[in-house]
């Protein structure tokens, strides 16, 4: 994809190359893949996630230690910065024209561990959004196991489909929806209020699309390919095709994010139609 000559962002936040040390998941990578299971693609489970890994965590230890970036950090960083700058552009257009006002979220990339608003978390809970502090935080380690482990295709588009989909639980809390949605699921059973998990982040993978869409119009980002890597991430990060490598079995009841055709399916309605009233996701389950 096209991404340089971007202009910088004031809501970037790179603390890769600090290091607190000090905390560490009691149970290691278990634990890890536990938690990647059942929250690839934060959405609003962030700060559930945040609370568990702040229960297994033990004190501050060690103080910060900073690090200089490598060039190739560096230029993975103006990268992300790049997408972010694309998604403040296009979101700050539709809002506008639904005589609305975006507030920008800040992106922070770190490595090994983070404070967030939303509690401490560390790398294996995979990309997420923070309600709390409306902030987007990933670790780009995250992109080699999505490759090496669930056999997506990589490449620069799939990061960036990743960080749409987030700033989609921004617009979804922007728009009241994540709020709604949790009201929906008081009172009800486990099962019930997966499938409102679900339609969340379903809608995330529209917004996606929708970003897509509306940024190729703008600025003519996309090349061949793009979007096959982005269909590629959608597809490994299923509940179905998650839970067939992780556990051997598919379990729909427990499904918090849908499948892997459902995620496709919503982000290429998004970025086919690039209408934001094309999105509703809830309908099936009313």
């Amino acid at each position: 994809m096209k991404w340089s000559g971007r202009r910088s962002s004031d809501n970037f936040e790179d603390r890769r190359g600090m290091s607190s040390g000090g905390k560490t998941i009691v149970g290691g990578g278990l634990i890890g893949i536990v938690i990647l299971l059942l929250n690839v693609f934060g959405g609003e489970n962030g700060q559930m996630v945040g609370n568990i890994l702040e229960q297994t965590q033990g004190n501050q230890g060690a103080p910060t230690e900073q690090r200089d970036l490598t060039a190739k950090e560096k230029e993975e960083g103006k990268f992300i910065e790049a997408i972010l700058v694309d998604t403040e552009d296009v979101w700050t257009k539709i809002f506008q024209e639904n005589n609305l006002n975006y507030e920008r979220p800040n992106l922070v990339l770190f490595t090994r561990n983070v404070e967030t608003a939303c509690g401490n978390a560390t790398s294996d809970s995979g990309p997420f959004y923070c309600p709390g502090d409306q902030k987007v935080y990933m670790d780009l380690a995250f992109f080699d196991e999505l490759e090496t482990k669930f056999g997506a295709k990589g490449g620069d588009f799939a990061t960036a489909y990743v960080i749409a989909h987030e700033i989609g639980h921004h617009v979804q809390t922007l728009l009241g929806t994540s709020s709604k949605m949790r009201k929906m699921q008081e009172g009800k059973s486990q099962a019930e209020a997966n499938k409102l998990s679900v339609a969340l982040e379903l809608q995330a993978d529209f917004y996606a699309g929708v970003w897509t869409y509306h940024n190729q119009q703008m600025k003519n980002f996309l090349e061949e390919g793009d979007i096959d890597e982005a269909l590629s991430a959608a597809h490994a990060v299923g509940d179905d095709a998650i839970q067939s490598k992780i556990q051997g079995r598919i379990v729909p009841e427990s499904f918090t994010h849908g499948t892997s055709a459902q995620r496709k399916a919503w982000f290429m309605k998004g970025y086919k139609t690039g209408d934001i009233t094309q999105g509703d996701t809830f309908a099936e389950i009313r």
